[in-house]
């Protein structure tokens, strides 16, 4: 097929049936904020249990995407994204109707899976589908567009249900899309695999999983407990098991990346990007939603309605990244969109307990405008630097970088808050003062 062959109508429609696992997967991180005391209620979970049910589905989504990018680029992303959502409805079912803490835990991580096959399939086809730059760069900036989305509803569609049904509504609300997903998906959707794939590098695959897994559960802890000698070692094993990762890598007869993609400054720069950008997403979005919560003083409903505001501002800035691409070096545009979102952070920086709500909602709309034009940008920028062939697994890196970044955002500027605020305590403050701002009140 010729590179520059324009996608048609059916292309366009397919999109928009891609959009429905993106929106699913996205959503799935955030839609239970509302429904853990309702399960806590329901199946008495210990605190412990219930962290493993928020992270579970975290960690195995990290973990298993550079498998999967891999594992579709030899088999077929349609096929991949096909048993990707018969496994995410089956998991979506079994953790609606699960009878004890142990079984949600475990549907949890079934729907992790499932979702490390989509994310990299969707982007993955639409590189296959979208030869033709310009409209690639539309179809990711809905993309990109479509993921942010997700995430937002997510707490928001979750606190709708829960007003109107049980806890196990949550999950089911997946069912209808992965149906819909399965009858379109052979009709709309292209099949695509790697020519000459070779044999699926399965050393490869543990040592990715061996790799990813202790890193982020490190982060993650030391963000939670704070400096513990049990996470270090985990993230020193995740490093040295990376390091085993690259080095099969450069002597596998089939590697599941293909090393020489990060030669590409295109691409290595893109994903550093990308991984800045995640960092600051997800570090603000803690402080926002306590802020709204605790010191404002908000249900959980009515706050999750509120951060959905900056959105207003956000739908038009990934259009917006990509039509300033095409007049000015998308370099400078990048480099533009990140001086927006600091702009955001500098407003966010005159917040006070007695600050209007438009105060933290311009901030976090510049904040959030900013860093979607960066994602969208940084997203056609990797897909686009690769061959099609190795769409799937550059996607799956790129989506492992964000996750990554997602942590450190937790860790590191969740750490700086948790210090700022500690700092203006009296030295004899109460125990559950020092602990942090959701304890104190």
């Amino acid at each position: 097929m010729s590179t520059t062959e324009r996608a048609g109508r059916k292309e366009w429609i397919a999109l928009g049936v891609l959009a429905l696992p993106l929106l699913l997967v996205s959503m799935d991180v955030s839609v239970l904020y509302f429904a853990v005391p309702y399960i806590a209620g329901d199946l008495g979970v210990t605190a412990t249990e219930q962290l493993w049910i928020f992270d579970i589905y975290g960690f195995v989504l990290a973990g298993l995407l550079i498998t999967m990018g891999s594992l579709g680029d030899r088999i077929g992303r349609r096929k991949l994204l096909i048993f990707g959502a018969i496994a995410f409805g089956l998991a979506s079912i079994a953790a609606a109707y699960a009878q004890n803490p142990e079984q949600l835990i475990a549907a949890r991580a079934v729907l992790g899976i499932g979702g490390a096959t989509l994310m990299p399939s969707t982007l993955a086809l639409i590189r296959n589908m979208f030869h033709d730059a310009g409209q690639r760069q539309k179809a990711i900036a809905f993309w990109s567009a479509v993921m942010m989305g997700g995430i937002s509803l997510g707490p928001v569609f979750g606190g709708f249900l829960l007003e109107h049904f049980w806890w196990g509504s949550v999950f089911l609300a997946n069912i209808p899309a992965m149906v819909l997903l399965l009858v379109l998906a052979p009709v709309l959707l292209p099949e695509f695999k790697a020519p000459t794939g070779g044999r699926f590098d399965l050393i490869g695959s543990v040592l990715s999983l061996a790799a990813v897994l202790p890193i982020i559960w490190g982060i993650k802890e030391l963000a939670a407990h704070g400096t513990a000698s049990l996470p270090v070692l985990a993230i020193v094993a995740g490093l040295v098991f990376g390091v085993l990762f690259v080095q099969r890598q450069r002597t596998a007869a089939y590697p599941m990346i293909e090393l020489a993609m990060f030669r590409n400054r295109a691409f290595s720069g893109s994903l550093a990007a990308n991984t800045i950008g995640m960092l600051a997403l997800v570090g603000n979005a803690i402080f926002m939603t306590q802020y709204l919560q605790l010191v404002q003083g908000l249900s959980p409903l009515k706050a999750a309605l509120w951060s959905l505001a900056p959105s207003l501002v956000v739908g038009g800035a990934a259009p917006l990244a990509t039509t300033l691409a095409k007049r000015f070096d998308r370099a400078y545009v990048t480099g533009g969109a990140f001086v927006l979102a600091a702009g955001g952070f500098a407003v966010l920086t005159q917040v006070r307990v007695e600050s209007s709500l438009a105060v933290i909602l311009t901030g976090a709309g510049l904040l959030a405008a900013g860093l979607v034009m960066v994602m969208s940008l940084v997203t056609e920028t990797i897909v686009g630097s690769v061959s099609p062939e190795r769409a799937g697994s550059a996607s799956a890196v790129m989506e492992t970088c964000s996750e990554f970044g997602g942590a450190l955002g937790i860790a590191v500027l969740g750490s700086i808050g948790t210090a700022a605020y500690r700092a203006d305590l009296p030295v004899d403050a109460a125990a559950p003062l020092r602990e942090g701002l959701p304890a104190a009140t």
